[in-house]
């Protein structure tokens, strides 16, 4: 079978940098899958759409839902100016909302962003819900992304992603394996918040902080790092079990980011370093924190690639456009062996 599609694929991650849109191109050749990234951008969240998303998990039912609709219309309004600012032409849009609720234990996991509401501005046909199939199928519903790391990046031994919350996808006795490891850029980002910045650029006030021993030891004992594999997180998650025994420690902000980092950098080098990992390709925005790459190159003393800027900002939109890609083609594009489900299953409501 060879097919070619061309989509774009959105994406709201939990560190709520904005809107990621990429516009990719799929050429299915049976197992051999090649890709073209054509264009991609980030629509940056306005104050007040930070305040709104960032605060759903809270929010009542109705207005819940009243987000729903509105978060659709604004992935709608922002697709179709991107299409048209490019002159794009595409068969599908892939949408993998933004995240309120993960909690696959409890059977569910929610994201927002109508996917009804998408085609209805755009006209195009819309991809959207990946994740309640596989939970219902007993799995964690994340992460989805490796079945995109195994097949567009087959010449890593393992993709590392460190966006709000690091993940890593690698092959292990002959299938796809993956999980999240930490916390990550959710927690940087919130603590350079207090000081007036988005982010940490560079990792810079990290790297002028110094280690609080005592809380780097106590996030590293979390029960979650001794979990076998197939585990995944939440914001929830990590507000209760990362940013309030942050809190909970005297000690800059400065401080306070220098050891925030150190703990990433150590839970994603004991995950390399137990399973003998070498070249490992890293994406995210934790991929421009200079220091934070430092400290995992010292700790996992490995090989750390880092490819072009548009494969590290937008590798997550690409691999939703390619899951949207596998839907529409009835494939497979969530695996068992990832997320713990019974079954590899092919996941997405399709509207239009």
């Amino acid at each position: 079978m060879e097919k070619r599609l061309t989509g774009i694929g959105l994406m709201s991650g939990t560190s709520l940098d904005g809107l990621d849109i990429a516009c990719c191109e799929f050429n299915f050749r049976y197992e051999k899958i090649n890709f073209i990234l054509h264009c991609a951008e980030t629509l940056s969240y306005t104050e007040e759409w930070r305040q709104r998303l960032s605060t759903s998990m809270n929010t009542s039912g109705r207005d819940l839902m009243q987000l729903n609709h509105d978060f659709g219309v604004f992935c709608g309004k922002a697709t179709d100016q991107f299409l048209k600012k490019h002159s794009l032409r595409v068969d599908f849009i892939s949408s993998h909302g933004h995240t309120v609720f993960h909690q696959p234990q409890d059977g569910f996991s929610t994201q927002i962003g109508s996917g009804a509401v998408i085609f209805a501005q755009t006209g195009i046909t819309t991809v959207c819900d990946f994740r309640s199939i596989d939970v219902a199928l007993g799995g964690q519903g994340a992460p989805l992304v490796p079945i995109g790391d195994k097949f567009l990046f087959p010449d890593f031994e393992a993709c590392l992603n460190i966006g709000g919350i690091a993940n890593i996808s690698f092959q292990k006795k002959n299938q796809r394996v993956a999980f999240d490891i930490c916390a990550a850029n959710i927690v940087l980002n919130e603590l350079a918040a207090e000081l007036g910045l988005k982010m940490d650029r560079g990792g810079e006030l990290a790297r002028n902080g110094r280690l609080i021993s005592a809380l780097l030891e106590e996030l590293n004992a979390d029960a979650y790092y001794e979990k076998s594999e197939k585990k995944s997180l939440g914001r929830e998650w990590v507000e209760e079990n990362v940013i309030k025994k942050i809190r909970g420690h005297q000690g800059s902000l400065h401080d306070k980011l220098r050891t925030m980092a150190e703990h990433i950098a150590f839970q994603i080098s004991r995950v390399v370093k137990e399973n003998q990992l070498n070249r490992i390709l890293i994406t995210g925005g934790g991929a421009y924190n200079d220091f934070l790459m430092e400290r995992i190159r010292l700790l996992s003393g490995k090989e750390i690639v880092l490819p072009k800027n548009e494969i590290i900002e937008f590798k997550e939109a690409l691999i939703f456009a390619f899951l949207g890609a596998n839907r529409i083609l009835k494939r497979n594009n969530s695996l068992s062996s990832v997320t713990g489900a019974i079954a590899d299953s092919c996941g997405g409501c399709i509207y239009g």
